[in-house]
């Protein structure tokens, strides 16, 4: 791993690993070295480790990082004061928007998920139930007379959540297996709503 940029020396040091680290856990954890790391940041390993004891104690700053990031990307598109379809749109475009501008973090779950025994599983649970419950009783409560009846409410989350994780964790393969656009907003509205 070489050098960080020059603009990078600005930024705070444990801003900078953990920049490295999200780079090096989205090619699994069990093959990310924190020496590696440490040189993608800018330091040695003694240094990180004053920063972060632990392998584990960076992954975690890592995945808890991120999904403090996505929270608040989520909370400020259910906040928005338009429409119940306009904000379901928005809920969908900034999960989107956020995997595709952090493509590590869609490998990180996708990993997690994967290996149920990994480090991040209790994160995991720590962070994801949490925030579907959040969602969860946004849809229920602001979209009460507009979602379908029948709906499984969790579920169409994670179906939805689900696509645009392995979507933006596809890669190069994302235009030929799910086109040049993305139809996880129409697809969303039309899981979601009585009508579209």
């Amino acid at each position: 791993m070489g050098r960080p940029p020059a603009d990078a020396a600005a930024m705070a040091t444990p801003e900078r690993l953990l920049d490295a680290a999200e780079q090096a856990f989205a090619q699994g954890y069990g093959a990310a070295r924190l020496e590696d790391i440490a040189a993608a940041a800018g330091i040695r390993r003694p240094s990180l480790l004053y920063h972060y004891p632990s392998k584990d104690s960076l992954y975690a700053a890592v995945v808890h990082r991120t999904f403090a990031r996505l929270g608040a990307a989520l909370m400020a598109a259910m906040s928005r004061r338009v429409s119940f379809a306009e904000r379901l749109d928005g809920v969908v475009d900034s999960y989107a928007g956020f995997l595709a501008d952090n493509p590590a973090h869609a490998h990180i779950l996708v990993r997690e998920l994967i290996d149920a025994q990994g480090p991040g599983r209790d994160i995991l649970l720590e962070e994801v139930v949490p925030l579907l419950d959040v969602l969860e009783r946004f849809l229920r409560v602001e979209g009460q007379g507009l979602l379908r009846p029948e709906l499984p409410v969790r579920a169409a989350i994670l179906q939805v959540a689900g696509a645009i994780v392995l979507r933006c964790a596809a890669g190069a393969l994302q235009q030929p297996l799910w086109g040049p656009v993305d139809h996880a907003r129409a697809l969303a509205r039309l899981l979601f709503l009585k009508e579209v």
